[in-house]
């Protein structure tokens, strides 16, 4: 309970508004962003609360082996000044359905104009059902892109960033994109020292480069179409990525024209031979930066990048980060260097020029 009324009264209140399936960490993370942030006089800065779409109090299942007692109903959305919708995991929740159920759409109608919403993972899919994202640009989980562009094709989907933000509506890409997303709004409303002091409190970066690419495995080998065409000519590539390769040099190697190579690459893989090469060239150079201490000029040697700077300058295009803050981000602290430079797991060290294995 509140001890100083007045106090509280100015207090930004924040409604998480929990559903059946909901996942307990992004229903965690909203209360434990907001809720620790404090003034520079120490003052709380948020009130924090949980509601369900059905009259509390009231039971709201999780996607986990526990349910949740919420004592608050949709009217606490009516009072709030931003909304916070988690994703679920519920069998008939709107992201599969894609459709609001009607008590659903009922306890969103209480939300009065001008409240800020924001969704995290594939609570976007709420916020779509509710048409409050067409014409918009938003983000959800990249494994929901898909289903979700098919559901909601009038709105901008951008599966590459970690948030967005439209003024009074935002999206955060998955769990922990919920976490930049809250200190992103915390920073709006305070200011960088607040957002970086529950950073600190928390334990995170206060600001994370890049965007969910950075964490989506690309198509491999296993992926592709073994008994196809091409299918001799991208094996063959994949042992030779340190090297140059040309549109010529694979279409020899599959006894094809460039023209004909081309048509069958794209239709049996989906995208042009040079784009695929890319993409595996980029690949290997996450593996090497992830299970190895090479230097990235040699990474970019063995991947067939050729130099640092050609390195840098594609992972920044495909995934959003420099290679030194990738390799940062998911270099294994466990991981020892060896004495030639490979990371040492216990086995046989790996080789610079070793193709690409996924």
């Amino acid at each position: 309970m509140c001890k100083n009324p007045a106090m509280c009264a100015t207090r930004h209140r924040v409604a998480v508004l929990a559903r059946d399936g909901v996942l307990p960490l992004e229903l965690g993370l909203v209360h434990q962003l907001f809720g620790t942030a404090r003034s520079p006089e120490g003052d709380v800065l948020y009130d924090v609360r949980t509601c369900a779409p059905a009259p509390a109090p009231v039971s709201v299942r999780t996607d986990a082996d526990f349910t949740l007692r919420v004592e608050h109903g949709p009217e606490l959305l009516a009072e709030a000044d931003t909304v916070v919708i988690p994703g679920s995991h519920d069998p008939d929740a709107t992201e599969t359905t894609g459709e609001l159920s009607p008590p659903l759409a009922e306890a969103l109608g209480r939300i009065t104009p001008g409240t800020r919403i924001a969704s995290v993972c594939t609570g976007a899919f709420v916020l779509a059902a509710a048409g409050l994202l067409d014409g918009r640009r938003a983000t959800t989980h990249w494994l929901s892109a898909e289903e979700f562009r098919r559901r909601h094709p009038a709105v901008e989907l951008d599966p590459d960033v970690l948030y967005t933000d439209s003024g009074d509506v935002l999206t955060a890409a998955g769990e922990a994109a919920g976490i930049d997303l809250c200190l992103h709004m915390i920073r709006g409303d305070h200011g960088a020292a607040v957002a970086n002091d529950v950073a600190r409190r928390t334990v995170v970066p206060p600001h994370r480069e890049g965007g969910q690419a950075q964490y989506v495995s690309l198509p491999g080998p296993a992926d592709q179409p073994h008994g196809a065409a091409t299918a001799q000519a991208r094996e063959w590539a994949l042992e030779r990525l340190d090297r140059p390769l040309t549109l010529a040099d694979l279409a020899a190697r599959a006894s094809m024209s460039t023209r004909t190579f081309t048509r069958r690459f794209r239709r049996e893989v989906g995208v042009s031979p040079g784009r695929w090469l890319l993409q595996r060239r980029v690949e290997r150079a996450r593996q090497l930066l992830e299970r190895t201490d090479l230097p990235v000029e040699r990474i970019a040697t063995a991947v067939g990048f050729g130099t640092a700077v050609s390195l840098r300058q594609h992972l920044r295009a495909t995934l959003g980060v420099s290679p030194s803050a990738y390799r940062g981000t998911f270099r294994g602290a466990g991981l020892r260097a060896g004495s030639d430079g490979t990371a040492d797991t216990g086995g046989t060290p790996e080789r610079s020029a070793e193709p690409a294995r996924e």
